[in-house]
């Protein structure tokens, strides 16, 4: 009886004080939700439309004939446009190549791309699916090795050249304010600077193939070096790729850049005659993206950029090439519609 008329006493007399915290904690804890440092707009219908680019490029370095140490293949690319829209964690895009060449095609060919790809956010994780195909290349200032090329047509069109990625990265982002809905600016912007190191793992299939021809042209063929003879080349690797990551939004403007080297275990191979020899070996990687536009809470206009680097060291020859595209995305966010009350 005599501890509770205590507690009584001693809550009558702090009870402002009391009060005050609990004021405070409140407060503190709404302050704190207020002040994230991004906004997502889930609520709102995206619809957005993009214009841009991929390339494929590709080159084989070895010590060939006639002093040529490198052969650089090119493909023609086109323009591609995008229509899509999102809304909440669902997105949807439809990419259709216009029918203009980007180069001449009487200089580079023909190339048909094919590009499919997912991508989706769980927590502080960024999951990205992607495969690409294309198909019709041409090497680059051939009429130097090759006697039935000129300057006015001096690339060696070989339309059924053809290379191939699928990638599975799986990105974790130590700051769990990093959101790549926002940073990529279509269900979301960034309100004030943010950055993170991250961990990419990766596993990744890829090769370049020639049908039962050989990749390199048979100029260059050597009876003492088989590789020069193989109708493909391709590996299969997995591996991690720590890096660092930084996005800010300065009067409506946001930019960001993530960039990392790590390695990956390779098991590469290359076929000739039908019959395929395999190696085990590490290869570096690096990862590099730029992000950045203008956004508001009605419309946005980013420039996305995306740059997937593959290589294959065998002995005497190594092969390097860079998946990269160019986006310019437009869209709107639409303000979802009141529910109008049912009354008698």
């Amino acid at each position: 009886m005599h501890l509770s008329l205590d507690l009584k006493a001693f809550y009558t007399k702090y009870r402002f004080v009391f009060s005050l915290l609990i004021i405070s904690h409140f407060s503190f804890s709404q302050a704190k939700k207020d002040s994230l440092p991004y906004t997502l707009f889930n609520d709102k219908i995206v619809l957005f439309s993009d214009i841009g680019y991929t390339g494929a490029p590709f080159t084989l370095k070895s010590t060939f004939q006639d002093g040529v140490d490198k052969l650089h293949y090119k493909n023609n690319f086109r323009a591609v446009l995008g229509l899509g829209g999102s809304y909440k964690w669902f997105s949807i895009r439809l990419g259709i190549p216009l029918p203009i060449e980007m180069r001449s095609a009487g200089r580079f060919g023909h190339t048909l791309p094919i590009n499919l790809g997912v991508d989706f956010t769980i927590k502080k994780t960024f999951f990205d699916v992607d495969f690409r195909n294309f198909t019709g290349y041409a090497i680059k200032n051939a009429y130097h090795w090759n006697d039935t090329l000129t300057k006015l047509k001096p690339n060696d069109i070989r339309s059924t050249t053809s290379t191939n990625s699928f990638s599975v990265n799986v990105w974790y982002f130590h700051n769990k304010d990093f959101k790549m809905q926002a940073l990529r600016g279509r269900n979301g912007h960034y309100e004030k600077s943010v950055h993170t190191w991250y961990l990419r793992n990766t596993f990744n299939v890829f090769g370049v193939n020639n049908q039962d021809q050989s990749v390199i042209p048979i100029q260059f063929n050597d009876s003492l070096n088989t590789k020069l003879s193989a109708s493909s080349f391709g590996a299969v690797d997995i591996g991690v790729i720590p890096g660092y990551a930084y996005v800010n939004r300065v009067n409506n403007w946001q930019f960001s850049i993530l960039g990392g080297i790590g390695g990956v275990l390779q098991t590469k191979f290359y076929t000739v005659n039908g019959e395929t020899r395999s190696f085990t070996g590490l290869q570096p990687r690096y990862d590099i993206r730029f992000i950045g536009g203008y956004s508001e809470p009605k419309y946005f206009v980013f420039l996305v950029t995306d740059f997937d680097n593959k290589s294959i060291h065998f002995d005497s020859l190594i092969y390097n090439q860079t998946f990269y595209t160019l986006r310019l995305v437009g869209g709107i966010r639409l303000e979802p519609k009141e529910k109008k009350s049912n009354r008698k």
